[in-house]
C-alpha cells in the first residue's frame, strides 16, 4: 500500500471516530465525575509549573464507572472549561478536582465539589482523581509514538485516544470500528 494511501485512511478513520463520538457523547454526566486539566506538547527542558508556550491544553471529564470525554480548550482558565462542565455534568452530581485555583468557581455553583490536594495525598478513600490521571498517562504514551502532531489535527488524535479509552479491551475497538464503518 502506498504510503500517501495509508495516511489518507487513517485520517479518514481518525475524522469518523471523532464523528461518532461527539454524536455519541452521553448529554448529561451524573454521579461521580473526576475533571482535571493536563498539557500535551513537547518536552520543556528545564522549566516547570503550568502550561507553557507551544503546548495544547485539552480539558477531560471521566464519570467513575464509565466514559471519558476529552475536548481541547483555549486556555487553562475556568472561564474556558466551566461552559464544558455546565454543559456535560447534571447539577447535584458529585465533582472531584485538584486544587488548581480555576476551579474555585464550582464551590458556589450546583455541584457538590470535593479538592484533592496532591501533595498530601494522591488518594483518601473515594476522593481521588487518579481515573482521569490514568487517562491523561494513557493518552501521552500512545501520543508520543507519533513524534509530534500538527495542531489542526490534534483533536482527531484525542479522540482516537478517547475511543481507545472508553472501547477497550483492544478486541473490542476493531468490531466497533468496523459497525461505525458499516463494513
Amino acid at each position: 500500500v502506498n504510503r500517501n494511501t495509508a495516511i489518507l485512511y487513517f485520517h479518514k478513520l481518525s475524522e469518523l471516530i471523532a464523528e461518532k463520538l461527539t454524536a455519541d457523547a452521553p448529554d448529561l454526566m451524573a454521579g461521580e465525575i473526576e475533571v482535571d486539566e493536563s498539557y500535551f506538547g513537547g518536552v520543556r527542558k528545564g522549566e516547570r509549573g503550568r502550561g507553557a508556550a507551544g503546548k495544547i491544553p485539552v480539558f477531560g471529564l471521566l464519570k467513575r464507572g464509565g466514559n471519558v470525554y476529552a475536548v481541547t480548550i483555549p486556555n487553562a482558565r475556568s472561564e474556558a472549561f466551566i461552559p464544558v462542565i455546565k454543559s456535560k455534568i447534571r447539577p447535584d452530581s458529585i465533582v472531584y478536582t485538584d486544587r488548581f485555583k480555576a476551579y474555585d468557581v464550582l464551590d458556589v455553583s450546583d455541584f457538590h465539589h470535593v479538592r484533592i490536594k496532591h501533595s498530601k495525598l494522591f488518594a483518601e478513600d473515594r476522593n481521588h482523581i487518579n481515573g482521569i490521571e490514568n487517562f491523561w498517562n494513557q493518552a501521552k504514551r500512545h501520543l508520543r509514538r507519533y513524534n509530534g502532531i500538527a495542531k489542526h489535527h490534534f483533536h482527531f488524535y484525542l479522540k482516537e485516544c478517547e475511543w481507545r479509552f472508553n472501547y477497550r479491551p483492544t478486541a473490542t475497538l476493531l468490531k466497533v470500528l468496523l459497525q461505525w464503518a458499516k463494513l
